[in-house]
């Protein structure tokens, strides 16, 4: 009974360094563990060092790499067909990190706190709780109530329910909706650039 090689490969993958292995794009399994190290150690591209970049690699060319060495292998590949390797290098600018990071702050803040102003002009929020006030209390009220900081309160309360995420904790262990919305902006953009690249032959492919 022959080896049977298993090869799995995720949608997307990081790498560091400019030359290649299998072990840093797949993840691999066979009962012969001589075969199993060797094939890790495999060259599947040399990339560029002096950029970042992505590209798409064809699950067919890692095999052509591994029959070149044992071309009587089974190959059982259980992952992705074509998938996406993204070069970054190691060394990276942490303080431009840290200043985009800041900067995306700065606007996710600025854009919430406009959003939820318009939102409550466009409602005339002021309006409403006037007149609730005085369908209750049978008067006119004099400035800043209990409704005004019950709303406010609610408001923050109700946001970081919704986000389900406070600081660096969780309120439950599922996902938050901004997590799912970036892994399905996440899928659709990775969809894209492969079959963008699979049109234009540009994907890293078997000769």
């Amino acid at each position: 009974m022959s080896d049977i090689l298993y090869l799995k490969a995720e949608r997307c993958v990081q790498v560091s360094t400019s030359e290649v292995r299998i072990k840093d794009i797949a993840k691999l399994e066979c009962t012969n563990e001589v075969i199993a190290s060797k094939v890790k150690e495999m060259v599947v591209a040399r990339l560029d060092a002096k950029k970042e970049y992505k590209y798409v690699v064809s699950i067919l060319k890692v095999i052509e790499v591994i029959h070149k060495e044992f071309p009587e292998l089974e190959i059982d590949n259980i992952g992705e067909y074509d998938f996406i390797m993204e070069y970054v290098s190691e060394k990276q600018n942490l303080l431009f990190e840290y200043l985009k990071v800041v900067f995306v702050c700065c606007i996710v803040f600025i854009g919430a706190a406009f959003t939820i102003m318009t939102f409550n002009n466009d409602v005339s929020i002021d309006e409403l709780f006037d007149q609730f006030y005085y369908l209750v209390m049978k008067k006119e009220a004099s400035g800043f109530t209990l409704l005004e900081l019950s709303y406010s309160i609610g408001l923050g309360a109700g946001i970081l329910v919704f986000y389900n995420h406070f600081g660096g904790k969780r309120l439950t262990t599922d996902p938050t909706p901004i997590q799912v919305e970036m892994r399905i902006y996440e899928e659709d953009v990775n969809t894209a650039l492969v079959k963008n690249y699979t049109r234009e032959d540009k994907r890293i492919d078997v000769d």
